[in-house]
């Protein structure tokens, strides 16, 4: 077999994923607008005092049974932003919005749109809401934690001048 009908064959398998990837991607996309449709019409605006925030599996989540045993099962150990909030007498535990999930701060009241047990929004209620932290690199996240003395130092031994 030649080598050119061997990349014909190749090309015409990429062209078929491909085809099959748009069609999946259009009807993932059709089914997450009609689910953000339902959520919006649900949304209704309170006040939460944020008690705690925290990425957790959602089996130690704290949620409502019922909304475990309905959670799809590829999704029980993905680990999922969950926060502990007080509303009016009670203490709930609600899912945030990947989106907003830096932005709500700890030990402080907010005004939340919430849909159910998902918060898809938030607002300060006094002041305003502190500016979220860009990530930082790995080389960032360890050059805070060495201390400048060390630093200075490990400079001195590698001859290396400030």
């Amino acid at each position: 077999m030649p080598v050119w009908a061997i990349l014909l064959i190749i090309l015409g398998v990429m062209v078929a994923i491909f085809i099959a990837v748009m069609i999946f991607g259009k009807k993932a996309q059709k089914k997450q607008e009609e689910q953000m449709a339902q959520i919006e019409a649900a949304k209704q605006s309170i006040n939460l005092l944020i008690i705690d925030k925290g990425r957790v599996k959602i089996k130690d989540s704290g949620l409502p049974q019922m909304v475990i045993d309905q959670t799809p099962r590829r999704l029980r150990g993905r680990k999922l932003p969950i926060v502990k909030a007080k509303y009016g007498p009670k203490i709930s535990s609600f899912i945030a919005d990947e989106k907003i999930y830096d932005l709500i701060p700890v030990k402080k009241e907010v005004r939340c749109e919430v849909s159910g047990l998902y918060i898809i929004g938030v607002h300060a209620v006094r002041g305003s809401l502190p500016k979220p932290e860009g990530k930082k690199s790995f080389r960032a996240k360890l050059a805070a934690k060495v201390s400048p003395a060390a630093r200075s130092e490990a400079n001195a031994k590698n001859g290396k001048k400030h």
